[in-house]
């Protein structure tokens, strides 16, 4: 596998390669140099002392001497020295191509061996490899001010990030109620803080006391409301420990209405208290409930036997109802009446039914006692001495007028005996009128 290197730098002196050749419009093409060794004398010579000399655009320069032997061999050895340059000028190309390492380096030793040149003891075509060197140099300069762009580039997007990080780490610090998340979330902010990589000091400096004071804030209001539930959850202990104190001295009580109706105001006030700290309120739970439970049991079974007694009770009146409604006041009202009520009597002292059965049970005596009642209430009306008075006095007017009518008629006075009869057929529609009255009460 072939490895490409993604560093800022390489990318930049891909980027300004790319321009280049845009900007040309056809491939940037390094300027060729021949191969010095394929025929040194054409690049210098080795004169008759030894000194070696190399062929320049401004003439003959001498570059060293030779006396180990053949002239041939010295132009060889300053020819391959040329050869090496060449090949030195081709790998910091490569090295750009390639996009391996930092252009800087490159343009560094680029401008070195730029530098050299002039007096490099070497034979070759000198110019040929100047301006491919000049190639080189023009090439890593743009190399490097790419790099350079990118670096600032990168820069800014990792202060970005970072901003980015602090600003939602200052929210988080001050408005955040869900604490286990906000506090995982701080975590994994810390983590991607330190992947992030290119902000300078000053800056990186400056946003790290941000992001270390926003947690230092989080951390204090986090600290002062769990500080403030164990306040509270200590102050709903104390309360629900009173509750379940109260509700076990209730669990004896034979008062069933009022001990229940309490037992549903303390079940209101413990919801009402809040959470106890979890083993504290479990444990106040139990007891509260165990209270409850023992109190109710006892009424359960209070009730049960109270409901077999009614049961027996509504049975003993169901039979006391057959003898009270075969009272017959039409035949004796006295008896009846003496009758009814000891009925009466001993329907109270069998005592209560249960509440379904009393509007029928007390439905059928009363019905025995509205007729009692009714047969009292006739006899009374029949017997009522102003109302027998009015018909006697009535019925002895009438019998006045007609002796009157008599009286007049035998003495031949008629005029005066119908006047009698009238006002006897008079007194005589209004004695029928009062005994009627009584006979309908």
């Amino acid at each position: 596998m072939t490895h490409q290197d993604t560093t800022p730098e390489s990318v930049a002196s891909k980027a300004v390669a790319d321009s280049t050749s845009s900007n040309t419009g056809s491939p940037a093409v390094a300027p060729a140099v021949p191969k010095a060794s394929a025929d040194p004398a054409k690049w210098g010579r080795v004169d008759a002392d030894g000194t070696v000399y190399v062929t320049t655009a401004d003439g003959e320069r001498a570059i060293g001497s030779w006396q180990a032997g053949d002239a041939a061999e010295g132009l060889a050895l300053y020819a391959r020295k040329f050869d090496d340059m060449v090949t030195e000028v081709e790998l910091l190309e490569t090295r750009l191509s390639t996009h391996a390492g930092e252009p800087k380096h490159t343009l560094s030793s680029a401008k070195h061996l730029q530098e050299a040149l002039p007096e490099a003891a070497v034979i070759g075509d000198l110019t040929a490899l100047g301006a491919r060197i000049e190639h080189l140099v023009a090439r890593a300069e743009q190399a490097v001010e790419g790099a350079k762009h990118e670096k600032e580039r990168a820069r800014a997007e990792a202060i970005a990030r970072k901003e980015a990080l602090v600003a939602e780490a200052e929210q988080i610090a001050h408005e955040s109620t869900h604490w286990k998340s906000a506090g995982d979330r701080l975590r994994q902010i810390l983590e991607e803080w330190k992947k992030v990589r290119g902000v300078d000091r000053k800056t990186d400096e400056q946003l790290w006391r941000r992001f270390s004071k926003a947690r230092d804030a989080f951390s204090r209001r986090r600290g002062s409301h769990f500080a403030e539930l164990d306040r509270q959850r200590a102050a709903s202990k104390a309360r629900k420990q009173e509750l379940v104190e109260e509700a076990e001295s209730l669990t004896e009580s034979s008062d069933w209405g009022p001990t229940a109706n309490r037992y549903k105001q303390l079940m209101a006030e413990w919801k009402a208290a809040g959470r106890a700290p979890k083993d504290s309120d479990e444990a106040l739970w139990q007891r509260f409930r165990a209270a409850q439970d023992r109190f109710f049991s006892r009424r359960s079974e209070a009730f049960s036997e109270r409901d077999a007694e009614f049961a027996a009770n509504a049975k003993l009146k169901e039979e006391l109802l057959v003898e009270a409604e075969h009272i017959d006041p039409s035949a004796d009202l006295k008896a009846a009446q003496a009758q009814l009520q000891r009925v009466q009597e001993r329907w109270d002292e069998i005592g209560k039914v249960p509440r379904e059965r009393m509007r029928e049970l007390e439905g059928r005596l009363r019905a025995v006692a509205d007729k009692v009642r009714d047969a009292v209430d006739a006899q009374w009306r029949r017997t009522d001495p102003e109302a027998q008075a009015r018909v006697d006095q009535f019925r002895d007017r009438v019998q006045q007028f007609e002796a009157q009518a008599e009286k007049a008629r035998a003495a031949g006075d008629e005029r005066r005996a119908k006047q009698a009869e009238e006002q006897a057929a008079q007194w005589r529609e209004w004695l029928h009128a009062a005994e009627q009255a009584i006979a309908n009460r």
